[in-house]
């Protein structure tokens, strides 16, 4: 199988592009290294690219592992034939490659083999290659009776016979793909409400109260559908079924296989068929399918989380203030953290305005002297339980304060009391109780979400929808390459960052990554990036891999604090001297705007020639220069702060307010409107124009202008719009992270291919 062909005809690239990348993949490089510093090598493939190729050679590499095994098993029979070895060689699809093994799999027991071990196969192919036969059946069928086998009548025989011939029919490729096919074009999935033995069915169905008499076509149902109903029949809510036209199915198999009629064994054949259709295809069928589903909706559920995660971990940091985390609760009181400008801890105290204790004035009190001992300019609430009324808290003491400089803001918690209990947090805090560690942590995601969200397992961030319902394998691999991704991108530095951010840096190991750590407190901090071979366990690879992403301030080169490599170090010195400037000018003020000025007119072409360097390194070497040490998140909208609280009672139809998006999900997005509870904005409310998917207009973490359509207070939902009425939409968008190789068109149009491919074959 020639795998560059078949990945540079699916992806549309040059085939030097995928052969380039397939052989830094196999030298161990990292994606993110690739993506950034073999350019050349790659033709410029982005990251997301890189990651497809690698997931279409692994799957094509172990569909050439599991052609072996399978050819290996046939000859082992003593079975294979040259077509059926040429038919093998040539599947291009996991499923493909199943049919064709199917019939030589070994199985447990079954009725064919039974009827074969009583001599019965004879008779099944006589039946089978349907011979115009006179003469009466019993007769002709009366020479396989033998009781000695179990075989005792006619009727037995017949039996037996038609149960091989079942057998033969489910296995045959070439009908399942026929009824795959019908079924995908014409079948239905239908839930029923299942008889349930609790004292309050209404109360168990109220989730999946829209599925108790429900009908869709399998080829339109929708991802997240797809797993509502698998949690409905987890759960025992909902009976799930696969509905088609059995006597439609029954009629094309007796077309592709009924050759004869006027056999004697006609009538015996069409109902093995049937036989086989009910007990055996139908069924296998059925599962296929629904696994099938469940396989594309988990991936585009993770997709989707993976698109959240991202927004979220990428959102603009906090920096320059000082911030109070504050960890909401009721009995057991509000965890208070301080921290500086660093993230570092100041203070700790625990607060009980709430009920049962209710010291409202006594919580005023100690939060007043906290905010003016530190001068704390920002107060990040979490979420959870008791948000609200600590919201009010925290609205009635900025006031009595009469302060401008502080504000407050809402941060989501998810993930903070995993992090709280982790062994890191111990490590991070051994003196601080499980509780109080959560109010450092929403502390300091305001701060920097990317450098606190990584020190959480991602499927306890919260973003996603239905993540505890997919392949949790897929799920953690999936979201650990967002996290890499993302961390890769906006870079580190190298004398701040913890082990939990190092460890996503590309070449590095968790071990190495604490090794750093251990390095930088036993030698001080690094002063220049060569040091990094210094560290235990971090050789020549890893420093190659790792180096460009791990950044210097204030060291001895100035080129440390850049996305300049140091392999590229001698072409960036070299275009500064030949700009008339010295690597230590990118830092001074006045001559890094005469820099960028002179590196706006350089000649590309010309100039990387001249360089010895490709023109992708020089662009990216000239990018660097233009702006040493920048964060990509700093052009990103900031969170909103507020200075005054609103209460749900207080939303009414028509009010316009600004709003965070919080999750983006297949039918909408939910959006943080100042109140304890998220607005839903449906997937019909998003635009004027129409919007095929969410996550084609929104982003976690965009700022945007919302209408309150409806307030439900009994059942704590608000419904929003952000359609504009003719008017501008209102919204910060965050840019990608990186340009995508799929734009939400291409995810859609990938799910609804995968889906085909359990259908049909090339």
């Amino acid at each position: 199988m020639d795998l560059v062909k078949i990945i540079t005809a699916e992806l549309g690239v040059k085939s030097f592009q995928v052969e380039n990348t397939v052989k830094l993949l196999d030298d161990g490089n990292t994606i993110p290294f690739i993506a950034r510093y073999r350019k050349e090598a790659t033709g410029e493939l982005d990251e997301e690219q890189i990651r497809t190729i690698d997931e279409r050679v692994k799957y094509l590499r172990n569909l050439e592992t599991r052609k072996q095994e399978i050819l290996n098993s046939i000859e082992e029979q003593g079975k294979l034939t040259p077509e059926l070895s040429l038919a093998i060689n040539q599947a291009v699809k996991l499923q493909e490659l199943e049919d064709l093994y199917r019939p030589y799999k070994q199985k447990k027991r079954t009725r064919a083999m039974i009827a074969k071990e009583r001599g019965l196969e004879p008779l099944a192919d006589l039946i089978w290659e349907q011979q115009t036969i006179t003469g009466n059946i019993d007769d002709l069928v009366l020479p396989f009776v033998n009781p000695e086998a179990g075989v005792e009548t006619v009727t037995d025989v017949l039996a037996g016979a038609r149960d091989i011939i079942a057998e033969r029919v489910s296995d045959d490729p070439d009908y399942r793909k026929v009824l795959r096919e019908y079924f995908w074009e014409q079948g239905i999935i239908a839930s029923m409400k299942r008889e349930s033995t609790k004292s309050d069915p209404d109360q168990e169905l109220d989730e999946y109260r829209m599925y108790a008499d429900y009908q869709e076509a399998i080829n339109k149902i929708p991802p997240h559908r797809v797993l509502a109903l698998n949690r409905g029949e987890n759960e025992e809510a909902l009976k799930v079924t696969l509905e088609v036209d059995h006597e439609v199915a029954i009629a094309k198999l007796n077309a592709l296989i009924v050759t004869n009629r006027q056999s004697v064994f006609t009538s015996e054949l069409e109902e093995a068929i049937a036989d086989g259709y009910k007990r055996l295809l139908f069924p296998s069928l059925e599962r296929e399918l629904r696994t099938a589903l469940t396989e594309t909706a988990e991936d585009h559920a993770i997709k989707i989380f993976g698109v959240n995660l991202r927004n979220l971990i990428l959102q603009a940091p906090v920096q320059g203030q000082r911030v109070m985390g504050i960890d909401p609760g009721y009995r057991t009181g509000c965890k208070v953290a301080v921290v500086d400008e660093t993230g570092k801890l100041l203070e700790t105290a625990t607060i009980y305005p709430h009920p049962p204790q209710e010291q409202h004035n006594e919580s005023l009190a100690i939060l007043g002297k906290l905010i003016q001992k530190h001068e704390v300019s920002l107060i990040a609430i979490g979420n959870g339980t008791a948000s609200r009324e600590t919201e009010t808290l925290v609205a009635e003491l900025i006031h009595l304060l009469g302060s401008k400089k502080t504000a407050f803001c809402i941060v989501s918690e998810a993930g903070a009391s995993v992090y709280s209990a982790s062994k890191l947090a111990k490590e991070e805090f051994p003196e601080l109780d499980v509780s109080m560690r959560g109010a450092v942590s929403i502390a300091r995601r305001i701060q920097d979400p990317l450098a606190e969200l990584v020190k959480i397992d991602p499927k306890s961030i919260g973003v996603g929808l239905y993540q505890h319902d997919v392949n949790q394998k897929q799920l953690s691999e999936a979201l650990s390459g967002v996290v890499e991704s993302c961390v890769n991108y906006v870079g580190v530095d190298l004398n701040t960052a913890s082990p939990s951010l190092l460890q996503y840096v590309a070449g590095l190991q968790p071990a190495v990554a604490k090794n750093i750590v251990a390095f930088r407190e036993t030698n001080g901090r690094f002063n220049n990036r060569k040091q990094l071979l210094k560290v235990k366990r971090l050789g020549e690879q890893a420093f190659i891999q790792a180096a460009g992403f791990l950044k210097i301030v204030d060291g001895e080169e100035p080129l440390d604090s850049t996305w300049v490599h140091p392999e590229s170090y001698d072409a960036a010195r070299n275009l500064l001297l030949e700009l008339g400037f010295e690597t230590k000018d990118i830092l001074n003020k006045e001559k890094a705007q005469e820099i960028r000025a002179k590196l706006s007119k350089v000649d590309i072409e010309k100039t990387a020639e001249k360089l010895g360097i490709g023109k992708p390194t020089l662009k990216d070497i000239i990018d660097a220069l233009v702006k040493p040490g920048r964060d990509p998140r700093e052009d990103l909208p900031k969170p909103i702060f507020r200075t005054d609280v609103l209460k749900m009672e207080d939303l009414k139809p028509g009010m316009i307010l600004t709003g965070t998006v919080r999750n983006v999900i297949d039918f909408g997005a939910f959006v943080d409107i100042g109140v304890k509870q998220d607005g839903l904005v449906h997937l019909s409310e998003l635009s004027d124009s129409y919007v095929k998917h969410p996550t084609d207009v929104v982003a976690v973490g965009d700022i945007v202008e919302v209408r309150v359509l409806e307030v439900d207070l009994q059942r704590k939902r608000i419904a929003l719009s952000m359609k504009q009425e003719g008017k501008p939409k209102n919204v910060l968008k965050k840019e990608a992270p990186q340009k995508s190789a799929q734009t939400r068109k291409e995810v859609n149009q990938l799910d609804l291919l995968k889906l085909k491919e359990h259908f049909s074959r090339r």
